[in-house]
């Protein structure tokens, strides 16, 4: 009997959709990996700066003023994955130029700079969240873009 191996992105993914389980924010778990040669070199979920308290704990401002997902992201006190993943490779001294990175969501037009600032030549991601301007910021930068659904 011949063994199923997931295929690449779809393990890959899976391990992010794990990271996410990390999370602190209260609206949404959401996780992140940079992946150079088909290793894992930098992790990131979504959650309070480091040392302070999380959402779960001081409540979460957006959802007490009843902001829409996508709108006035300079009120959430979280760190976006992407960005926590891209933050601690840096922390630790490792470059992400030329990495892939998935995400269990499409990311946000303020995470689209910071992958193209990064390096970064591909995205692969699961959507869940939409934002019309990262996406062509991505493109226009060449980065390679790719939506890869969950396993049934």
């Amino acid at each position: 009997m011949k063994e199923v191996r997931p295929e690449w992105d779809d393990y890959f993914l899976e391990i992010a959709d794990l990271v996410a389980t990390r999370s602190t924010c209260i609206r949404r778990h959401v996780g992140a990996i940079l992946v150079k040669d088909r290793r894992i070199i930098a992790t990131g979920y979504n959650g309070s700066p480091r040392g302070l308290k999380h959402c779960y704990e001081t409540g979460c401002l957006r959802e007490e003023q009843a902001i829409p997902s996508g709108h006035r992201y300079e009120l959430c006190r979280g760190v976006h994955a992407e960005q926590n993943a891209i933050i601690n490779a840096a922390y630790y001294g490792v470059s992400t130029e030329g990495t892939e990175i998935y995400c269990t969501n499409q990311p946000c037009i303020i995470c689209a700079r910071m992958i193209i600032n990064a390096g970064i030549i591909r995205v692969i991601h699961r959507g869940n969240f939409r934002d019309d301007i990262a996406l062509k910021l991505l493109q226009e930068a060449g980065i390679k873009i790719d939506l890869v659904k969950k396993l049934s």
